[in-house]
């Protein structure tokens, strides 16, 4: 991966900040929101059906997270994933939990057939997802990014998209290149809501990027860096939690030219 495209990507974002439709679940709503202000986006939390395809549309990005999903934020899903497709706007598909319950695994089905600009999620949300795996432990993972590689491939391929592989080791596919981003934090795991987070930075990242691989690797490392910063002075995930926003509003272009992001 090009130290100068992710340099760029960096830069782009600031001096355009771009709008976030977030259609997120209620867990992580102040997370995402303070993230995305973080990096230098702007987030909006517009789920009611009637607005929301409409909102898609003139939106920079959209968000679809399936966390806290209920009948009448999945029509808002379904009508802002349509709507943002429609309109070439990108859009970030986070399958949480999907496989083991039935309602959240046919949505999300049914919004793969819509084409996310990326799919985000941990291994056994992905595998899930690609119809090779049962899923995880609710929102906890049971498999490994490395283990769910070849169906994030796959899934690139059909949803003609990127798949992110969230892990100690990030791992993005386009279906044929792969790239693996380092680094990092534990406590990212045991902080609410930071995985989701990384799911509106991803779209923030789309709307601003030029070639959307790349745009997926720099969301990464940005949350990667601001992690390792953020836990070399945490006393713990609740000190963690605000030096990581701190970390991700100082990360720069020049900080994710130099991340740990290996191209195979």
């Amino acid at each position: 991966m090009d130290a100068t495209a992710l340099r760029a990507a960096g830069t782009a974002l600031r001096d355009s900040a771009p709008l976030v439709h977030c259609l997120t679940n209620t867990v992580v709503q102040t997370i995402t929101a303070n993230a995305l202000l973080a990096i230098g986006a702007a987030p909006a939390m517009v789920d009611e059906p009637a607005e929301a395809g409409e909102f898609a549309a003139v939106a920079s990005a959209v968000l679809v997270n399936l966390g806290t999903v209920h009948q009448r934020t999945a029509e808002a899903m379904r009508l802002a994933a349509r709507a943002a497709g429609e309109s070439g706007r990108p859009w970030v598909l986070d399958p949480v939990a999907v496989g083991g319950l039935t309602f959240r695994t046919e949505l999300a089905a049914d919004l793969v057939q819509l084409r996310p600009t990326v799919v985000r999620g941990n291994a056994s949300e992905v595998l899930a997802l690609a119809g090779t795996g049962n899923g995880g432990r609710g929102v906890e993972s049971t498999d490994s990014p490395e283990a769910a590689l070849e169906a994030a491939q796959e899934l690139a391929r059909r949803t003609l998209g990127i798949v992110a592989v969230s892990g100690p080791v990030d791992v993005v596919t386009d279906g044929e290149r792969v790239v693996r981003v380092g680094g990092g934090s534990p406590l990212l795991t045991r902080t609410t809501g930071a995985g989701c987070a990384l799911g509106g930075v991803v779209a923030a990242y789309l709307a601003t990027a030029g070639d959307l691989m790349t745009a997926t690797v720099a969301a990464h490392a940005h949350v990667a860096l601001a992690a390792e910063a953020a836990a070399a002075r945490a006393a713990g995930p609740g000190t963690f939690a605000a030096l990581w926003l701190d970390a991700l509003d100082a990360v720069d272009g020049d900080a994710l030219a130099a991340a740990d992001v290996r191209a195979s």
